[in-house]
């Protein structure tokens, strides 16, 4: 089994796929909002759809495909999965909106001619419930069309 063995696993590869795809839309929706593209938006965090909720459903909902519903690893899965959505929604959302007031303020104290050497923080960290939402919902599909 060994290595071989990841490159066979169903769930890995629907996981996988979950993430990819939503990091890929990021980049196409910032294409087609800016009309620039950003390979950047691929590997970084925050935007439309959400990879992170994408990732866990698509886990999840291979994980129950696979090994039934009724599993206690499905559980496990779906616990990661809520723990997970409920941080991209919640604590990183509220991150970033902190890091926005913080550099709003950068912004005020480098116009009043204050030297202030610290680097802007990044803004966009976390999701909306909406992003979180679609994410999952595109996660889900991508395990149903998959398995």
């Amino acid at each position: 089994m060994g290595i071989n063995g990841i490159f066979s696993n169903d769930v890995l590869k629907v996981t996988f796929w979950g993430w990819f795809i939503a990091q890929l839309l990021k980049v196409i929706f910032t294409l087609i909002s800016t009309k620039k593209v950003d390979f950047s938006r691929f590997v970084g965090s925050g935007g439309m759809p959400s990879s992170h909720s994408s990732l866990v459903t698509s886990m999840t909902t291979a994980v129950g495909i696979t090994e039934g519903f009724n599993s206690p690893i499905f559980a496990l899965a779906f616990a990661v999965t809520c723990i997970t959505m409920y941080d991209a929604a919640g604590v990183r959302y509220a991150v970033g909106a902190q890091a926005k007031i913080l550099n709003q303020m950068l912004t005020d104290i480098q116009e009043h001619k204050f030297t202030f050497k610290e680097e802007k923080l990044k803004e966009l960290i976390g999701h909306t419930p909406k992003e979180v939402i679609a994410g999952g919902i595109l996660g889900v599909l991508i395990a149903v069309i998959m398995l």
